[in-house]
C-alpha cells in the first residue's frame, strides 16, 4: 500500500476504485527488507523449489501461515497479493483460492461442500460447462442435481429434501440473464443447514456484494472482468469465515493453483476494474435501450431493463449492470441470424466476455433447460459489450441488420 496513505484517509470506508488500487499491495510485498520504499506492482514471484536455510528450518516450516514460503504449488507473494485483493473486493470473505480456469473454481468448490449421496440444487439457466460437471463429474462421485427455475425465490424450499446440502446460484445467467431472489433463496438455505454459493462473475462483488447478502461461497471467473484483456484463464472461490477451511483445504488436496504471471496480470487488470466495468455498463444498456426500440428485435433481456425476468431483484440488490446482456430477433432463420453476426465489424465472434473488446455469438438455450422449457421466440445473439464508443457500436448494429433483412428475403 502506498506509504503515502495517511491515515486521513481509512476514516471513512473507501470507494471501489480506491479500494482496488490499494489492495493486495503489502509493503512486505513491494519493498525489500531494510529499504524505506518499495515498487508499486508486487513482482512476479516464479518458483516451484523452496530453499531453506538449514535442515533445522525445513523441518520447522510449516503451511499453517498461509503468506509463508513453503513450496510452489502453496503460492508466493505474486498469487497472495491478488488473493488478498479479491478477498478485499469481496464484503464478509475470510480468504481466496485461485484456480487455473473459472471451470476449475467451480469443481473446487462444490468438492469442497458436497460428497456422494448428496443433493445439489441448480440454478436452470446456468453456465453450460457447470451443467456438464452436474451431469458427469459429480453425477460420477454419487451427487444427485436437481434443476430449478432461477425465478424460484422462497419455493425453493418445496425442493429441499434431507439429502439437500446445497444450492448454486447464477445471477444473472449468463446466456438468458433472469435474475435470482438471492436473499431469499439465502434465507430457505440458512434456515435448513444448506450452503449457497453463487456464480457472480457478470456483476463482479462491484455490483453484486454476494456474501454481503448471505451467500456462503463467491466464484468469479478472473479471465473475465477481473483481467479484461482477454489473455488470461483465471477463477477464484472466495468464501465465509465458516466455508473458507474447507475451501483452502479441498484446494491444496486437489493440488489446485495459478501462474504467477497470469495472477500478476489479473492483478494488474484489477486496478481498472471499476472504471471498466462503469463505462461498459453504461454502454451496454445504451445499446440495449436502443436495441428495444428496433423492429427487428422480438426482446432485450438486460437486468437493468423493467422487462427483463427478475428486474425487481436486480433493481433492489444490484447497483448497477455489466456489459453483458441479449437479445432475440424477430425471426427463427439461422442463416439471417449468422449473416447479421457476420456483418459485424466492430465486434468480434467469440466466446468469453469482459474483455475490452466487444463481442457477438449465437446462443441457444432451449437445449440447456430441463427445469423449464425455454419458449421465446426469435434466436438470440448474446453481446459483450467493451470499451468502444457506443455511437459506433450502434452504427455497426445498424448496418448489420440490413444483412439481417436481406438474408430473410433470399
Amino acid at each position: 500500500m502506498s506509504s503515502k496513505q495517511g491515515d486521513g484517509a481509512r476514516d471513512k470506508p473507501l470507494g471501489d476504485g480506491t479500494r482496488l488500487v490499494q489492495a493486495g499491495r503489502r509493503t512486505e510485498w513491494t519493498g525489500m527488507p531494510g529499504q524505506p520504499g518499495g515498487i508499486v506492482n508486487p513482482p512476479v514471484w516464479r518458483a516451484s523449489t523452496i530453499l531453506y536455510e538449514d535442515v533445522a528450518h525445513l523441518r520447522g516450516a510449516t503451511t499453517a501461515d498461509p503468506h509463508r514460503l513453503y513450496y510452489g504449488r502453496r503460492g508466493a507473494p505474486t498469487g497472495w497479493a491478488l488473493a488478498e485483493a479479491i478477498t478485499q473486493m469481496e464484503a464478509e470473505a475470510a480468504g481466496t483460492m485461485l484456480y487455473p480456469s473459472g471451470v476449475a473454481a467451480i469443481a473446487g468448490a462444490l468438492l469442497a461442500v458436497l460428497k456422494p449421496g448428496d443433493e445439489l440444487l441448480m440454478v436452470d439457466s446456468v453456465y453450460g460447462p457447470t451443467r456438464a460437471m452436474c451431469d458427469g463429474l459429480l453425477r460420477d462421485f454419487g451427487v444427485r442435481t436437481i434443476y430449478y427455475d432461477p425465478l424460484i425465490g422462497a419455493d425453493i424450499a418445496a425442493l429441499c429434501t434431507d439429502q439437500t446440502r446445497a444450492i448454486f446460484l447464477e445471477s444473472p445467467g449468463s446466456l438468458t440473464f433472469e435474475v435470482q431472489d438471492v436473499p431469499a433463496i439465502v434465507a430457505v438455505a440458512k434456515a435448513r443447514g444448506i450452503v449457497t454459493l453463487i456464480d457472480n462473475t457478470w456483476a463482479t462483488p462491484l455490483l453484486l456484494p454476494a456474501l454481503g447478502l448471505g451467500v456462503d461461497v463467491s466464484i468469479l471467473a478472473c479471465t473475465k472482468y477481473l483481467c479484461g484483456h482477454s489473455d488470461v484463464m483465471m477463477g477464484s472461490v472466495s468464501a465465509n469465515a465458516a466455508l473458507w477451511p474447507a475451501i483452502q483445504k479441498r484446494g491444496h488436496m486437489l493440488g489446485q493453483m495459478s501462474s504467477p504471471d497470469d495472477a500478476w496480470l489479473v492483478l494488474r487488470g484489477m486496478r481498472t476494474l471499476a472504471v471498466r466495468l462503469k463505462h461498459q455498463g453504461e454502454s451496454a444498456l445504451a445499446l440495449a435501450r436502443w436495441l428495444e426500440e428496433r423492429p427487428e428485435v422480438a426482446r432485450v433481456l438486460h437486468p437493468a431493463l423493467p422487462s427483463c425476468p427478475g428486474h425487481a431483484a436486480w433493481a433492489r440488490d444490484f447497483s448497477g449492470s455489466a456489459g453483458l446482456f441479449a437479445f432475440a430477433l424477430g425471426s427463427t432463420d439461422d442463416a439471417a441470424r449468422a449473416a447479421f453476426i457476420d456483418a459485424l465489424a466492430l465486434f468480434g465472434i467469440g466466446y468469453s466476455w469482459g474483455g475490452f473488446e466487444s463481442l457477438a455469438l449465437p446462443v441457444d438455450p432451449a437445449n440447456l433447460r430441463t427445469a423449464q422449457k425455454w419458449t421465446d421466440e426469435g434466436l438470440l445473439v448474446r453481446i459483450n459489450v467493451g470499451l468502444e464508443e457506443p455511437a459506433d457500436l450502434i452504427a455497426d448494429l445498424d448496418r448489420a441488420f440490413d444483412h439481417w433483412r436481406a438474408a430473410l428475403r433470399k
